[in-house]
């Protein structure tokens, strides 16, 4: 069964092109959304370069935490995260679980005094790691030691167990030596050695460094503390084992540098209180800000990449009716989030306790120039956005500043305008869906109306029985209401021509059959001497249905003519003044006025043709007026156009009939003629013929009737040649 494609049908497809409206609607926001984004690039450069400009040329800032390095060395240089607590001095290190992955490990590569052979097998090995809190410096050690040598408590030398020596250099003086060497676990404090680098002679109490020495089963673990005051950032850390407790020889120095020479000293980077009191008004911006030094060690930070969504949309108003609040919330927005995704309240952030950064906005910072960079979290659930600003003093890049903020921001605000968008897109496309489909009913509706009434005038043997009712729509339809009503008006006329044709021929065709018939009869039954005259009048009758063939036939052979016709160029004017000069002859009771006006009349055709189209205008009109009436002839030129008119007086065209009458077998002649225009048959083909030579000639024939109303005009008009 084939498929039937209705209009409605149609406009249902056509509506399917309202379903592009939501996806253009999604990318233009999200076209909006990428402005929006470059525009929080381009703040957050602003941020960084403004606090930059803060910290631009103060080199105190940044000489106590060792960022004039040329090179970080890995377990010499130590970074100290801030510990958000004190550390509580037990020796147990529970403490220090938030930053323990911070910690280094140390083994025989990090040997830096050898004091017996070098193929001495090192048993030592430890983590290690520093931190501050307040103005104080703390320092742990898990130490794995297969034999602890503690101290002997009868001798006065500190060196002669497991050790700890510790350099520091303050911010103005010498190298200051320290050692930590207890008799058993405990709460221990530093000794001060002397200025004299190779030896260990005590010269006093160090009680600011102060911690616990706990003996645990795989060896020991050390808790100090000390002032930051103490050091300008350079210090050193060394364990020293010593494995025998008889000669308690010491076996080699472990740690972070050598602790007897300042040359090659280690640095600690710890955060910067003063740039933290710079930042500190940060966290009121929505935004995370780092100061890094320029090997990526973090010297300050402030703010909560969380809270710092960059852009906090307005909320809703709260004047929403109730009804459309609970429909939005329990029907759209369900819907729509389907395809929209929510800022999300918790994602992972990998640099919430880092001690140094990556990436390169940052490496390209450094090198002198801002940059920026997008990133996802590790969780891939938000989109984290970091602008780096490079810091200068002397003209050398020292740092940067790098600001973070999430898109959650511009995401909840892209959600809010696809929200609100596709409320009035779903409001678009239901009222442009129900309006399609209105308008299809509707259309449809008066096309059935239109195919009913149009069925309902034309009975079962296609005879029109009735009018079409007219239409007063002024659209497209309604035209083709009333060209369907014209067209079932031309079908019943032309029927009825058909009809009056053939009762024409019908009538004109009997009477000289009644002639032959009736003298056929009559001539066996009448006297020899009066059978010529009945012969003569049956002679008649046949001579007249000669005429009516011939004169239906003309019709015919002239179109053949027509159609084997070569057109050629002739001058009009000779023609209508050669046909003029016969008429005179031709219809001698009948003047003839001819007029042409000046001028070439070329034209494109048969001359001919033309004259034989003249002679069945003419005798029309000779036939139609009275004797010494006046045929008028004018020929002029208008432009491009030939218009020939040919007018007479007499009765005037019936109302509607001129353009009837240019139709086959078509005529409104009346019986009151003369006795020699009886005896002619009147077919109506002569009208018929002019105007099949009209249009051979590519012109038009007009019948009308003449302003004043005393005649008729055949009015023709030709395209000139040329």
């Amino acid at each position: 069964m084939q498929f039937r494609f209705s209009i409605r049908v149609q406009l249902a497809v056509l509506s399917l092109f309202l379903f592009t409206i939501p996806w253009l609607g999604y990318k233009y926001v999200w076209e909006v959304e990428q402005y929006l984004r470059i525009g929080q690039e381009q703040t957050m450069i602003g941020t960084a370069r403004a606090v930059a400009t803060a910290l631009h040329e103060r080199p105190a800032l940044f000489d106590s935490q060792a960022a004039f390095l040329q090179n970080v060395r890995p377990g010499t240089d130590l970074y100290a995260p801030t510990i958000d607590a004190p550390i509580q001095l037990d020796g147990k290190l529970n403490d220090w679980q938030s930053v323990r992955e911070l910690s280094q490990t140390y083994t025989d590569s990090q040997i830096v005094t050898q004091f017996a052979s070098k193929g001495t097998a090192v048993t030592l090995s430890y983590d290690h790691m520093v931190g501050r809190h307040g103005d104080y410096l703390y320092a742990m050690f898990e130490v794995n030691d297969n034999s602890v040598v503690w101290r002997s408590p009868d001798s006065l030398s500190v060196d002669n167990g497991d050790h700890l020596l510790i350099s520091l250099k303050p911010r103005a003086g010498d190298l200051e030596r320290y050692i930590i060497a207890p008799y058993a676990s405990g709460w221990v404090n530093a000794f001060r050695l002397n200025d004299n680098p190779n030896s260990y002679r005590a010269t006093g109490n160090a009680l600011a460094i102060q911690g616990r020495w706990q003996e645990t089963p795989k060896g020991y673990n050390i808790e100090l503390r000390f002032p930051l005051t103490m050091t300008s950032g350079s210090l050193a850390f060394a364990l020293v084992d010593v494995d025998d407790t008889t000669q308690r020889i010491k076996q080699y120095a472990m740690g972070t540098a050598d602790p007897a020479r300042l040359e090659g000293m280690g640095t600690v980077v710890t955060p910067s209180p003063e740039i933290e009191r710079i930042l500190s008004g940060i966290r009121y911006a929505d935004s995370r800000v780092w100061v890094v030094d320029k090997h990526k060690r973090v010297l300050a930070r402030a703010g909560d990449i969380r809270s710092a969504p960059g852009y906090r949309p307005p909320p809703s108003p709260a004047s929403e009716l109730p009804l459309w609040q609970w429909i939005e919330s329990h029907w759209l927005l369900p819907l729509y989030y389907h395809i929209l995704t929510r800022p999300p309240a918790d994602f992972v952030d990998e640099l919430q306790d880092a001690y140094a950064l990556a990436g390169l906005d940052i490496t390209t910072a450094l090198g002198g120039h801002p940059d920026s960079l997008w990133r996802l979290s590790p969780d891939n659930k938000a989109v984290i956005l970091s602008a780096a600003y490079p810091i200068f003093i002397d003209g050398q890049v020292m740092g940067a500043v790098v600001v973070e903020q999430t898109t959650h921001g511009i995401r909840s605000l892209r959600n809010r305008a696809l929200e609100k968008l596709f409320h009035v897109i779903l409001a678009v496309m239901l009222l442009g869906t129900a309006a399609l489909f209105l308008f299809a009913h509707r259309i449809s509706s008066r096309i059935r109306t239109l195919r009913d009434n149009t069925e309902a005038v034309i009975d079962d043997h296609g005879k029109i029985v009735g009018q079409l009712p007219q239409s007063r729509q002024r659209d497209e339809i309604g035209d083709l209401s009333r060209a369907f009503g014209g067209v079932l008006n031309r079908l019943q006329q032309y029927n009825s021509y058909l009809e009056a044709m053939a009762a024409r021929l019908s009538h004109e065709l009997r009477t000289p059959v009644a002639i032959v018939r009736s003298s056929l009869d009559a001539l066996p039954h009448v006297p020899n001497d009066q059978q010529p005259e009945l012969i003569e009048r049956a002679q008649q009758g046949i001579n007249r249905l000669s005429r009516i063939l011939n004169s239906m036939s003309e019709a015919t052979r002239l179109e053949q003519t027509l159609a084997l016709e070569d057109p050629e160029v002739f001058e009009l004017r000779r023609v209508v003044e050669g046909c003029a000069g016969g008429y005179q002859q031709a219809y001698p009771n009948r003047t003839f006025a001819l007029a042409i006006a000046q001028g070439e009349y070329q034209l494109t055709g048969s001359a001919e043709l033309l004259a034989q189209l003249l002679d069945k205008i003419v005798t029309n009109a000779a036939e139609f007026s009275n004797i010494n009436d006046t045929i008028s002839i004018d020929l002029r030129r208008q432009g491009r156009q030939i218009r020939l008119s040919i007018s007479n007086p007499g009765p005037l065209l019936p109302e509607g009939m001129g353009d009837q009458l240019l139709q086959s077998m078509v005529s409104i002649r009346k019986s009151s003629v003369s006795p020699q225009q009886s005896q002619a048959p009147h077919l109506g083909l002569g009208l018929y013929i002019a105007n099949l030579i009209t249009r051979f000639h590519n012109g038009n024939l007009q019948l009308e009737n003449l302003p004043d109303g005393s005649g008729v005009r055949a009015l023709l008009s030709f395209p000139a040649a040329g």
